[in-house]
């Protein structure tokens, strides 16, 4: 296909998402995931060049890899129960350390490389995301009780593009950590969200786990939840997959799951014809 070709097919979706802000959780096992090439710039490409055009990006970000790194480097060994950490007062201040200090910098800097418009947010700044305890053993870990999208609204009103870290507080001020799949669906619901796009290091859902050959391109929303009723999607699969369906019944038109190791995968996805990955749509729609 010539560039002029995928100029012309890119056209339409461009008009289409125009002024539309699209939600991108970009998973920490995605910036750990990088192959031949530099994952993290060409991410950051991607999100400048949606700006560009019209798009009003918010990245959501995870850092689970380079939480455990350091983790390991201090001798704290990690406990998971459905995808999610278990966290004590020392894994607190680290998840903090890492999501604050390590991640959130290096996201913003790759984008700023490409184009000036990349502010980090933490989820304590302006109360953007309230927490309340999970239970269950959890420590710190919070769900989200709810999202105060004002500072959001105005950096993307002012040409921005907002890329949050997902700690959240209580009312008390206490810090929680937050899936930040589960962040992210909320954060979209809360902008009223064209789309939400989860970046992560496999390529989709699959019926068969095992099978790439079985990848799940489409599936409604009702659908989905059979899949995690019968033990399909598992593991840390479940709050991604849970956000998705929460957000697109709550409003989003459509929740996608990309393998962010691939080069350009969001423009794959948004510009042109055939699009990669999983998509998730709202019970009886397709579009």
């Amino acid at each position: 296909m010539s560039t002029a070709d995928v100029l012309v097919e890119a056209l339409p979706y461009i008009r289409r998402f125009a002024g539309k802000t699209v939600v991108v959780k970009y998973g920490g096992n995605a910036i750990a995931g990088t192959s031949e090439h530099d994952a993290l710039s060409l991410f950051a490409q991607d999100i400048v060049l949606m700006h560009a055009i019209g798009i009003r990006p918010v990245v959501v970000h995870g850092g689970g890899p380079q939480i455990n790194e350091m983790l390991a480097r201090v001798g704290v060994e990690s406990t998971f129960v459905d995808g999610r950490r278990v966290t004590d007062a020392q894994t607190m201040e680290i998840v903090r350390m890492v999501l604050l200090g390590q991640v959130n910098p290096q996201i913003v800097a790759a984008i700023n490389t490409h184009g000036t418009v990349a502010v980090g947010v933490s989820g304590e700044d302006a109360g953007l995301i309230r927490a309340v305890p999970r239970g269950d053993g959890l420590g710190f870990v919070g769900d989200v009780s709810r999202i105060n999208p004002e500072v959001l609204i105005r950096l993307l009103d002012d040409g921005f593009v907002p890329v949050v870290s997902t700690v959240g507080v209580d009312e008390s001020g206490q810090a929680y950590n937050i899936n930040a799949d589960s962040v992210a669906g909320a954060i979209a619901e809360a902008l009223h969200a064209e789309k939400i796009i989860y970046l992560t290091d496999i390529e989709g859902l699959r019926k068969v786990v095992d099978d790439p050959a079985t990848l799940i391109q489409r599936i409604t929303a009702d659908e989905l939840v059979l899949l995690v009723d019968n033990g399909t999607v598992a593991g840390g699969m479940i709050p991604k997959v849970e956000s998705c369906i929460q957000a697109v019944r709550g409003g989003v038109k459509g929740a996608h799951i990309l393998d962010g190791r691939i080069a350009h995968v969001l423009l794959l996805e948004l510009l042109t014809d055939s699009g990669v990955g999983t998509m998730i749509t709202p019970k009886g729609s397709r579009s």
